[in-house]
């Protein structure tokens, strides 16, 4: 359970911390991009992390952006943050091909709303990074930067790739499973899934009634600030209040009740996993905090219960969601599809309304049971994944610790406090609908109080 080799680890590029030195002139966002794709040039032949680069473009928007710094005029925190683009997202100068040889070279020509909001806050878009096929389970190829050899996850993998070895501050994906969480997880970097609907998904791809756009990024901070832009230029889905909360990363605040939720996944969970996140709580323990747990409150047993079948019941309603999608590929070609891909075509065809209706009815009821814990838990902690990254490339891994957050339409966030044989793994923080920034002021007391774990 050793800290990996430091010259040779890959290494996040932190934004906010620099952008001060772009005020005085002891930095500029041209140069910091330049470190960036200076990293992008050495790691992305073998990690590839992107599908398409825009490099071009993106020194150009740090031009201006550095113009803007030394006028005293930047547009946000964010103006000239070097930003990943998962493809599964549209973005009017770039194809958005969603994984799929099906969608080879094909445009929207606009950019998605949360898009839009980031180069209207001067962000600097590198380029489009590696989504799964239809952010579904297949990969495509990226590899996990800590070891070639491991998955990064999926199927925001991509985007958390990147980030993790700096080619990019902060990158964006999805989440309907488990596509934001397990690969912030696997890679070592913040991410975020927030609260169904918090952040505008008009434009994206992933667009199921769990879905949500999220980030990953190099520190909780940077995390914090891109959503926060985000929402404050283009708010949430339609009809949807979105995220809100201050212009800057909510302070920390220590919570007086945390609950452990096991979920469906410890009992896969490594033995390694389980005691870095024991001694975790332990910690947390000796610190002040109360540790509930479903062997001593009611409560808390009874949303391990509900949240038993989150994989089944999450795929049941997705599979029905996108049966109308994979019926019009299937019928266009589907020898470009992935076995995956055909398996749940099958599963979707053979559901009913009824069946559907069903689903969505269990969802709300389970999320009731999980919101009447607000009353006496500020917030839960979980893994953010059973162990480190496995080995393999066929595979995005197990997704049955990040699942629950998507079922219940919380917020959630991976902090990357543990390693494992020098392979990152993620604490996972999970909150209650629409309170995603006092879940970020949590999380932040949680990080500072457990960031020895890193060690």
């Amino acid at each position: 359970m050793s800290a990996p080799d430091p010259s040779t680890a890959p290494r996040v590029r932190p934004f906010l911390s620099q952008a001060a030195r772009f005020a005085n002139g002891a930095d500029t966002p041209s140069a910091f991009l330049q470190s960036c794709l200076s990293e992008l040039d050495a790691r992305e032949p073998k990690v590839g992390a992107f599908v398409t680069l825009s490099l071009d473009a993106a020194r150009a928007a740090a031009e201006r952006s550095t113009a803007r710094w030394r006028s005293g005029t930047p547009q946000s925190a964010i103006d000239g943050m070097p930003i990943g683009v998962k493809d599964i997202i549209e973005t009017a100068d770039m194809p958005t091909e969603m994984g799929s040889p099906l969608f080879a070279g094909w445009r929207s020509y606009k950019d998605a709303a949360c898009v839009s909001a980031l180069r209207s806050a001067g962000a600097v878009i590198v380029g489009k990074t590696v989504t799964t096929e239809f952010a579904a389970s297949e990969p495509r190829g990226t590899r996990n930067p800590w070891n070639l050899d491991h998955t990064p996850g999926g199927s925001s993998s991509g985007s958390a790739a990147g980030v993790a070895c700096g080619m990019i501050s902060a990158g964006l994906g999805t989440q309907v499973i488990g596509s934001t969480i397990r690969p912030a997880s696997y890679c070592g970097v913040y991410g975020f899934k927030p609260t169904v609907g918090a952040l505008n998904r008009q434009g994206c791809h992933d667009y199921q009634s769990q879905s949500c756009t999220g980030v990953l990024a190099a520190t909780l901070e940077d995390t914090w600030q891109v959503a926060y832009e985000i929402a404050s230029r283009v708010g949430g889905d339609a009809g949807r209040n979105g995220l809100a909360g201050p212009g800057q990363l909510p302070t920390a605040m220590k919570p007086k009740r945390l609950a452990f939720l096991e979920t469906p996944g410890w009992s896969d969970a490594s033995d390694a996993a389980k005691l870095r996140l024991e001694g975790a709580l332990a910690r947390l323990g000796a610190a002040g905090v109360e540790i509930r747990t479903r062997e001593d409150d009611e409560d808390v047993a009874a949303v391990e219960s509900e949240i038993s079948e989150s994989y089944a019941l999450s795929n049941r309603i997705n599979s029905w969601e996108m049966r109308w999608f994979i019926r019009g590929c299937v019928e266009r070609d589907a020898s470009k599809l992935s076995r995956t891909i055909l398996e749940r075509h099958a599963q979707s065809d053979a559901m009913t309304l009824t069946d559907y209706r069903t689903g969505l009815k269990e969802r709300a009821r389970i999320r009731a049971v999980y919101a009447e814990l607000a009353d006496s838990c500020d917030a839960c902690v979980t893994l953010s994944a059973s162990g480190a990254a496995p080995i393999g490339l066929q595979s995005t891994g197990s997704p049955q610790f990040a699942v629950p957050s998507s079922l219940l339409g919380v917020p959630a966030l991976s902090l990357p406090l543990f390693f494992l044989d020098g392979m990152p793994l993620g604490l996972q923080v999970l909150g209650y609908a629409n309170e995603d920034a006092s879940t970020f002021a949590t999380a932040a007391w949680l990080r500072d109080t457990l960031s020895e774990e890193r060690t």
